[in-house]
């Protein structure tokens, strides 16, 4: 890694790509310190202290800490993220986006201007809704009409903002530059949990103890990003063969090559789906200021991650299988509508493609389908692994951090596609200064 960027530097068009991604990255880092005008920032320090759930933990780690300080960038890049969630999944429902979608470069631009105007409506109306919400209770210095207008421009602007920093960063830096501003932004709680954990199972033990504590944790962090990298760099390749054919008087095809199916096919998309789905309710109770009475003070307490695998507490860990039962179910349901078997089978067909030992056509989409179904099961069980050890851990002993096991699966891979991306500049420039010599 340190290796790829030395020689990346060495290079003048990538040395100013790899700058300007840096500069954006420290403007995003001081756009996170401005304060919202007419905002009482310690509101929301108060209100999370008092709050048994975890369900904004997960929202302030995607912000890196600009939701809890209300910053300019508090909403961050969320209502982008859940955008393009939404406008992905209508081009399943809608024919018109569907069309889009597979109409070339031009059918890309138009998508991706709905995305941004979707992008927007969604800022506008969460902090409009957080202004109001929240500014009656204390959020606002004032809670007046123009404080309101005041903190629902800044933050919508903040977010349109930052929505147009990560386009830039993908057109004239390094990486996809909406996953390289959410990176950021996880990373920079890092340090505050590691000093949470160093303060917790190190400091003031005895010095056995606390190098044991030390290595264990260590120990754990590092096993967790290795899982992560192997799953997501774990792919299953079938073999295809294309028949020779004449074309004029060439005898052309008969070359072998593979469809690669990645194990974990989905990515985090089905643990943020999951999450999302359990947090909602507590969200809505949280905002109404409801904790439920009798059988519905369990059922909250059994939805928040805080109270799973808790000893003491043993029967809210069945918000845990819950939640395990999603990450499976959201796993095959995304791969389901990114991902049509039928589709590559016809392909491959009118190409005069197939996989050895099977027939083209509905054999060879029903293959893939078994194939994709086996896969997707093993790369949903690495994620549900991923992602739970930090609740065992936060449940057993405690250590609760940000960077769980979403956040663990979101740099690692950003920061590998990235390698890969200046690694594949390198290798094009190589070329170029090859041709010209």
């Amino acid at each position: 890694m340190l290796t790829t960027l030395k020689n990346a530097f060495k290079m003048k068009e990538l040395r100013k790509k790899l700058l300007y991604t840096f500069a954006m990255l420290v403007v995003i880092r001081l756009g996170s310190q401005l304060p919202v005008p007419g905002v009482d920032r310690t509101y929301f320090s108060r209100w999370f202290a008092a709050q048994t759930g975890d369900a904004f933990n997960f929202f302030d780690a995607f912000t890196g800490g600009s939701f809890l300080n209300m910053s300019l960038f508090a909403l961050n890049i969320t209502p982008y993220i859940t955008s393009s969630i939404i406008i992905q999944l209508l081009t399943i429902a809608i024919p018109k986006l569907e069309e889009m979608q597979k109409d070339g470069e031009d059918g890309r631009k138009k998508l991706t201007a709905i995305t941004r105007y979707v992008t927007v409506a969604l800022a506008l109306v969460e902090s409009t809704a957080m202004a109001v919400g929240f500014g009656r209770s204390g959020l606002l210095e004032d809670f007046n009409a123009l404080n309101v207008i005041t903190v629902v421009t800044a933050m919508t602007a903040g977010s349109a903002f930052l929505m147009w920093i990560g386009e830039r960063i993908t057109e004239n830096g390094i990486g996809n530059g909406i996953s390289i501003v959410l990176v950021i932004n996880i990373v920079s709680r890092m340090p505050q949990d590691l000093s949470n954990l160093f303060s917790q199972f190190v400091l003031g033990r005895p010095v056995a103890a606390a190098v044991v504590a030390a290595v264990v944790i260590l120990a754990i962090i590092v096993a967790m990003v290795i899982l992560v990298i192997l799953l997501n760099d774990a792919t299953r390749k079938i073999p295809v063969q294309y028949a020779k054919k004449i074309q004029g008087r060439k005898m052309v095809g008969g070359q072998s090559s593979n469809i690669p199916l990645k194990v974990n096919t989905a990515g985090v998309i089905p643990v943020i789906f999951a999450s999302s789905i359990m947090q909602f309710p507590v969200i809505i109770c949280q905002l109404a200021g409801y904790n439920g009475n009798g059988v519905w003070s369990h059922i909250l307490k059994g939805l928040s991650s805080n109270n799973w695998c808790k000893p003491s507490e043993p029967l809210y860990s069945v918000g845990l299988v819950l939640y395990v039962v999603l990450v499976i179910f959201f796993a095959y349901f995304y791969t389901s509508i990114t991902f049509n078997p039928l589709e590559i089978a016809n392909n491959m067909k009118k190409q005069g493609g197939f996989i050895p030992g099977i027939r083209p056509g509905k054999p060879t989409s029903d293959y893939l389908t078994k194939i994709l179904n086996y896969i997707i099961f093993i790369g949903a069980c690495g994620l549900t692994i991923v992602c739970v050890l930090p609740f065992f851990f936060n449940g057993i002993f405690g250590a609760n951090v940000s960077f769980g096991g979403t956040s663990l699966i979101i740099i690692v891979s950003v920061v590998l596609e990235t390698l890969k991306q200046i690694e594949s500049l390198m290798l094009v420039r190589n070329y170029k200064g090859f041709l010209n010599d």
